[in-house]
């Protein structure tokens, strides 16, 4: 009698191993914890910089500044604190840069053509008259409203931090019993994807900022928006 290896991979994994949150790569492991540790801090400046609405006081310059002093360091934390050569790996050929390639990608992307769903079907309204800098897609959704350059790098820091918890909570669920079962692990990224969509609607509005950032429909948005949103992320 023969077993598909692919097929008990998991389970065979995690009888040898264990189940696990980080990689068994170290420069793997490495860059997830980073990741994982800038967050509370990009949140909190984050926070800061969108609650306290110091941005009202600077044009297109500052705010891009702001917002690029959040996220230089996703690049340089890594780039001055890990030693490519002690793992044998040129610094292009890192975990830390390869991801950040990929995201950067990914939420341009996203940025660009996705946040006309946001605007048109979600209800999402920006109104920033302080800031003339815009860059989104001309040929999707009604063109009512225009994205401001500095959701680029904004986006950046939020799908590294959602992607990175992804992949973390995906290979614990792979590799421990559980990852036996498909529907589990699909559930396990169903749940993730959903948690980060209805935390980003939920934390990143508020009563105090309605005038330049808010959903015309809260709840409408949080119920059935994260869903749709989760689908994308």
């Amino acid at each position: 009698m023969t077993v598909s290896a692919t097929a008990t991979a998991p389970a065979v994994l995690a009888g040898r191993e264990g189940a696990r949150w980080f990689s068994a790569n170290p420069d793997k492991a490495w860059a997830e914890k980073f990741f994982l540790a800038y967050t509370p801090i990009w949140m909190a400046a984050f926070g800061f910089y969108q609650r306290s609405r110091i941005g009202d006081r600077f044009g297109d310059v500052g705010n891009l500044l702001a917002v690029l002093a959040i996220f230089a360091p996703v690049w340089l934390g890594p780039a001055l604190l890990y030693d490519a050569r002690a793992a044998g790996l040129r610094w292009f050929e890192t975990y830390w840069f390869k991801f950040n390639v990929w995201i950067l990608i990914f939420s341009a992307i996203g940025s660009y053509f996705l946040s006309e769903y946001f605007f048109d079907v979600m209800g999402m309204v920006y109104n920033y008259p302080h800031l003339h800098w815009t860059f989104d897609s001309a040929l999707l959704g009604s063109g009512k409203q225009a994205l401001p350059i500095i959701m680029y790098p904004s986006a950046h820091y939020f799908f590294v931090t959602y992607h990175t918890t992804a992949v973390v909570i995906l290979r614990r669920v792979r590799t421990s019993p559980l990852g036996r079962l498909p529907l589990a692990v699909a559930l396990a990224v169903a749940a993730a994807a959903w948690f980060w969509a209805w935390a980003e609607i939920r934390l990143t509005t508020d009563p105090s900022i309605a005038d330049q950032f808010r959903y015309e429909d809260m709840a409408w948005a949080l119920r059935w928006g994260a869903v749709f949103y989760a689908t994308s992320s």
